[in-house]
């Protein structure tokens, strides 16, 4: 059902609707409501949606990876009117560009988080604004951690990051003394405590965090220690 063509990011909200990239083959965004298996057109775009998400304001936001930039649509509205929130539609590294931008997450203040993948770095844009700050990875003001091709991003309560470092095959989280690495630490593999180019990130509402460990070919559930 929907016509799925090479989907690569899918969004679930907190009342079970589905959101799925379609735009690779068919240039949307579709939604699937609780219990339907059929689906609705939701958002327009000339790419593919590397990444999803949907804020508290009922906006959908798709990162158009081969685009170089992020935009944004309120499902209210029933025009396809979009806007660019993050990146100018030419790759680059300046504050303003993006290059390849993959998995995205949106706080409740309406903040913009992208993992920024060929310029290895974590890219924050503040609500309403459209030059970033690098929080991670090249180009950082402070000392963080060293990423490559970062593809995924997360942030909990306390707003620590959770990044899919895929190049280096591993999960890093920040927290109040810095970055640690949580999970592929030792460094590629297929161990249960390895990972071999892992892709998106997401945890359940226990804390469970599941990792799409991509050439492993199989999902990864790691239980996240409060300490």
């Amino acid at each position: 059902s929907g016509s799925l063509s090479t989907s690569h990011s899918i969004f679930v909200t907190i009342n079970s609707d589905i959101y799925i990239d379609n735009g690779y083959a068919h240039g949307r965004v579709d939604k699937f409501t609780l219990n339907s298996n059929i689906s609705i057109p939701v958002m327009y775009v000339s790419s593919l949606c590397v990444g999803l998400f949907v804020d508290l304001n009922d906006t959908l936001y798709c990162s158009m990876y081969y685009q170089h930039k992020v935009a944004k649509k309120w499902l209210n509205d029933n025009l396809n009117t979009t806007s660019v929130v993050a990146g100018t539609g030419v790759n680059g590294s300046t504050s303003n560009m993006l290059d390849h931008p993959a998995g995205i997450f949106v706080d409740i203040l309406f903040d913009l988080y992208v993992a920024d993948r060929f310029n290895h770095r974590i890219q924050l844009f503040r609500s309403g604004e459209l030059d970033g700050t690098t929080i991670a990875g090249e180009g950082s003001l402070i000392a963080t951690i060293a990423l490559q091709y970062p593809i995924g991003i997360v942030l909990d309560a306390d707003k620590n990051l959770f990044i899919t470092d895929d190049g280096n095959n591993r999960i890093v989280r920040s927290g109040p003394h810095g970055f640690i690495c949580l999970v592929g630490c030792s460094g590629e593999g297929s161990a249960s405590n390895q990972l071999n180019y892992p892709n998106m990130l997401s945890f359940d509402r226990y804390g469970n965090m599941f990792v799409t460990d991509m050439s492993n070919n199989r999902i990864q559930k790691f239980l996240v220690d409060s300490n």
